[in-house]
């Protein structure tokens, strides 16, 4: 575990014995500990191991604030809420339904992943409505002695909610998966809700808040600067308008998806030895392909 800017903790789930991929974060609130993302059940004990760094135990925490529903951001949600009663979970209103009926998730999930659905996931169990506190973003709540912003900041999931805490910003997916300093962030594109045009006005709200450090999941706390949005935006039109060449030309998913990798993993190695392997785990460059051959599908539909 170690600390970040502000008081924030920041642990490694250290996700498939990889480090560096899927964080959560630590916040003492006056209230009990708050985590922002719990990561997949697969990594609770990586979480629960950190926490008892900080001096605590899982009974301490109170309050999980997710950001989305995804299995790497919230999919140990549930079985932490069933050890301890007292705790509760913040989501958006798009999301709260599956968190509390998970069944759907688990079974598009086992479409894509099969045998290894448990050993990179885990368990995710339902959370009873009653401990769910169901946001729109735009609130501002208390949780002990911390004043939270709730920012509804779609383009990666349209559920997904950014968190403004004092100086700290906690983006989730929709400000990028960034691994290291030297790599410029790039977005994660999977399916099925990318919408391009909405990302961009997550971004624009999100470059407008008055805070100093962005956390994201993937990977890491970085400097609130115009550097990061600027690179993200860049690298998000520059992949999307790839796939857009690939499917203009005729190509299928999988020469797509080859070509689109193996650019990818050029740009990241230049970037960092140790990047592509990493980038692998964090956001599988297939998905990406898939979220935005959808995206660009679902926009030709509504232009005809």
């Amino acid at each position: 575990m170690s600390a970040a800017p502000g008081g924030v903790q920041t642990v490694d789930l250290n996700f498939q014995a990889t480090p560096g991929v899927i964080a959560a974060y630590l916040l003492d609130t006056g209230d009990g500990l708050a985590v922002v993302d719990t990561g997949p059940g697969s990594t609770l004990p990586a979480l629960t191991a950190g926490i008892e760094a900080l001096g605590a135990t899982l009974n301490d925490v109170r309050h999980l604030l997710l950001t989305h529903i995804h299995f790497d951001h919230a999919g140990a949600a549930g079985t932490i809420l069933s050890r301890v009663p007292e705790a509760r979970a913040y989501v958006h209103e798009r999301g709260a339904k599956h968190l509390a009926s998970p069944e759907r998730l688990v079974a598009s999930a086992t479409q894509i992943y099969g045998d290894a659905m448990e050993r990179l996931w885990g368990e995710m169990l339902p959370i009873p409505p009653e401990k769910l506190t169901v946001l729109a973003g735009g609130e501002t709540f208390r949780i002990g002695d911390l004043s939270v912003d709730a920012l509804y900041t779609p383009g990666h999931a349209v559920h997904h909610l950014a968190y403004h805490v004092g100086p700290e910003l906690f983006v989730g997916d929709v400000g990028g998966v960034r691994l290291d300093t030297h790599q410029t962030p790039r977005a994660p594109t999977p399916p099925p809700d990318i919408d391009l045009e909405a990302w961009r006005q997550s971004v624009a709200a999100l470059r407008g808040r008055d805070a100093q450090t962005l956390h994201l999941a993937h990977y890491g706390s970085y400097a609130h600067d115009a550097a990061h949005w600027d690179g993200l935006l860049d690298k998000m039109e520059l992949d999307a308008g790839r796939i857009h060449a690939g499917m203009e030309a005729g190509q299928d998913f999988e020469a797509i998806s080859k070509g689109y990798t193996k650019v990818l993993m050029q740009e990241l190695l230049a970037e960092g030895e140790d990047l592509p392997a990493r980038y692998n785990f964090a956001c599988p460059p297939w998905m990406s392909v898939q979220g935005l051959m959808r995206y660009w599908q679902k926009k030709a539909v509504r232009s005809s």
